[in-house]
C-alpha cells in the first residue's frame, strides 16, 4: 500500500511539474518573465511561478490543473486558507529577495484544463 501512495504522489508530482512547465511558457508567450519557480516559503506554502509582467509588476503565480471539468474548473481549488498561504509566502519571498515593500505586486492564477489554457490576472489580493 506504501509503495502504491508513493508511485501516485511520484506520477502527481511529475504532472504537476509538467503543467508548470506548460504554464511558464504560455506566461512567456503572455509578455512575462520567469524569474523563479517552486520558491518554499518554509512553513507558509509554496509559490509556483514568480514572474514580472511587462507592465513592471511582481505576479505571483498559482498553477491549477484538471484533466478536464467534469468536478469544476479549479477555481474551487483556491480557498481562503490556500490565499493566505500564498500572501504569506509572496511576503517572505519579497523579504528574502529584499525587495522593496513598494514593489507593485500581483497575484494570477493559470488554469489548466484538458489542453485548455487560461490566465486569471489579479485572481485575489493579498490576505496576510
Amino acid at each position: 500500500m506504501v509503495g502504491i501512495n508513493k508511485k501516485q504522489s511520484q506520477s502527481t508530482r511529475s504532472i504537476g511539474s509538467e503543467m508548470e512547465e506548460h504554464a511558464c511558457s504560455f506566461l512567456e508567450q503572455n509578455g512575462y518573465k520567469v524569474i523563479d519557480r517552486n520558491f518554499h516559503g518554509g512553513r507558509f506554502s509554496e509559490l509556483d511561478i514568480v514572474a514580472r509582467d511587462g507592465d513592471g509588476y511582481l505576479c505571483f503565480v498559482e498553477v491549477k490543473y484538471r484533466h478536464d471539468d467534469e468536478h469544476g474548473g479549479g477555481e474551487g481549488a483556491i480557498d481562503q486558507h490556500k490565499i493566505r498561504n500564498i500572501s504569506k509566502c509572496a511576503a517572505y519571498y519579497m523579504s528574502q529577495k529584499k525587495l522593496s515593500p513598494d514593489t507593485p505586486v500581483r497575484f494570477d492564477v493559470v488554469f489548466i484544463i484538458g489542453d485548455d489554457i487560461r490566465l486569471i490576472q489579479n485572481a485575489f489580493d493579498y490576505a496576510g
